[in-house]
């Protein structure tokens, strides 16, 4: 079973397999995305004893809001979103902010959770577990990252990812076509993110990224070839 590991001072990763193909957070006090419908039953475990005072997601795709409807009924936590895909959260309705293709109606058929009640909507500058909520559009509509500026962390969602989806090998990659809805909006975004200087970057895919110089050299080489 999945544990928690301490990446940053308030800044837990929940990593949901061995190779850290799915990752969940916690911030400060508050769960960052929650993996496939499969996940939940993980997801509680590790964070049995956890204090939690919200659920909040980087996207509304089936591999981050799987099982966000149990966890936030199980543990009694509202549900964050933002505020783009606010609806989508609620209904479960993933597949409208995913390109229309096999892949991606095969990811929402297994890994999507029924719709959950969205207590507060979230916008750029909000305040979440100790970090600052950021726009990180492209990979969906209405994608967020939690950023802190005092140490330079960055949690990304799928903006970034470090790992192949192929042979599951570390490397700094730009999200796939399939299931991003506007590629020049997530290469933009990742220069957004270059321009962050982040020191570590925490995905929703791969193992966490530390260090400025090799972070930035990472995003200059997959932006130069998108």
């Amino acid at each position: 079973m999945p544990s928690l590991r301490e990446l940053a001072p308030g800044l837990l990763q929940l990593p949901l397999d061995p190779i850290q193909a799915v990752n969940a957070y916690v911030l400060g006090d508050v769960l960052i995305d929650a993996g496939g419908r499969l996940d939940a039953k993980k997801i509680l475990k590790a964070l049995d004893g956890q204090a939690l005072t919200a659920h909040a997601l980087t996207h509304v795709h089936p591999d981050h809001q799987g099982s966000s409807h149990r966890v936030c009924a199980t543990l009694d936590l509202p549900f964050w979103v933002a505020e783009p895909e606010a609806a989508q959260a609620a209904s479960g309705d993933c597949l409208s902010l995913m390109p229309d293709n096999r892949i991606a109606r095969f990811s929402n058929r297994f890994f999507s959770g029924p719709g959950h009640p969205v207590a507060r909507t979230l916008t750029a500058g909000d305040e979440v577990g100790g970090f600052t909520v950021i726009d990180l559009p492209g990979h969906s509509p209405g994608q967020i990252g939690y950023w802190r500026e005092a140490d330079r962390v960055l949690v990304c969602g799928d903006a970034l990812r470090n790992m192949s989806f192929a042979t599951g090998r570390p490397g700094l990659r730009l999200p796939p076509d399939f299931f991003s809805c506007d590629m020049a909006a997530v290469t933009a975004t990742a220069r957004k993110i270059r321009e962050l200087a982040p020191e570590l970057l925490a995905s929703g895919h791969g193992r966490p990224l530390a260090g400025g110089a090799s972070i930035a050299a990472a995003i200059d080489r997959v932006t130069a070839a998108a």
